[in-house]
């Protein structure tokens, strides 16, 4: 009788402790959960990575393009080492296997096509990371301090971004126009309002071109298109040397723009305006423009 007691006694206590640790979240595929704090995670995303270095957790793997410079280096400080996965848009599979992860964070946008495949290695959390808005990025940081079983920790962090961030916003101008565009060496895309670097130029006080709202998060333009918008400031992230801005500076039409006459063209990282994204990226964004603002 004794024995069977301490089963049953044995049988609760397991029980209330799994439902202690017990998550449930709602990802782009419904509700998940997770019944352990997990610790081998594998990201997918950059933005992920971010997120877990915002609360001192280090992944084993992070699908880092095959050139771990691209992670944040305020991240990459934090984080450590970490086994590269592939990259971004083809992680590898059996790399991630290898690393015997308890949890995956995927993006939707890039890998619900292996979402399937994925969930057969370990419990995968997909979230929004390509494309995302500033605010879906800050809403996926708080899913992801959750799932890890960090919550609170998560949530002091972003109070704190939110103050940093507005240390760095009282140190702008208000309402000055900023249109973020990436530039190659045969054409330019422009990031919208729509995008993760124009919701941070906002956020920040700043204003995105009221022709780029409304709009997805980026778009292809020509010169023309380009001057149609007519930004005050043009933040330049160069993603080849030369590019296409330096063609277009030998046309007459070039002169003609705001930043032109003014002088307000901007060069920047645009690994860290463009990929990396996430809490960390956004108080870079923030110091970028301070510094660019305050010359």
């Amino acid at each position: 009788m004794l024995r069977a007691l301490n089963i049953l006694l044995t049988t609760l206590l397991f029980s209330l402790s799994s439902a202690v640790f017990a998550v449930s979240v709602e990802d782009s595929k419904g509700t998940f959960t997770l019944d352990y704090a997990p610790k081998r995670i594998v990201v997918l995303e950059f933005s992920f990575a971010d997120a877990l270095a915002s609360v001192n957790v280090s992944p084993v793997g992070i699908a880092d393009d095959k050139k771990p410079t691209r992670v944040l280096k305020e991240v990459r400080d934090i984080i450590g080492e970490w086994t590269s996965v592939g990259t971004r848009s083809q992680p590898s599979l059996e790399v991630i296997s290898s690393l015997k992860p308890d949890l995956i964070i995927a993006d939707i946008n890039r890998h619900e096509a292996i979402y399937e495949d994925l969930k057969k290695i370990a419990p995968t959390v997909i979230l929004q990371s390509r494309g995302e808005t500033y605010q879906d990025n800050l809403k996926s940081a708080a899913i992801i301090g959750k799932v890890l079983g960090k919550e609170g920790e998560m949530q002091q962090r972003l109070a704190q971004h939110k103050d940093t961030m507005q240390r760095f916003a009282e140190q702008l101008p208000n309402a000055v126009e900023v249109q973020f565009s990436i530039a190659r060496k045969d054409n330019m895309y422009i990031h919208t309002a729509d995008s993760y670097a124009g919701g941070v130029i906002r956020a920040l006080g700043l204003s995105n071109p009221e022709i780029t709202k409304g709009d997805k998060a980026s778009r292809k333009v020509g010169l023309e298109q380009l001057l149609a918008i007519n930004p005050e400031h043009l933040i330049l992230g160069p993603y080849s040397t030369p590019n296409i801005v330096d063609t277009w500076k030998t046309e007459p039409l070039w002169s003609v723009l705001k930043v032109a006459q003014n002088g307000n063209l901007h060069e920047v990282d645009a690994n860290v305006w463009s990929r990396c994204r996430g809490i960390m990226a956004a108080e870079r964004i923030a110091q970028d423009l301070v510094t660019i603002f305050q010359k």
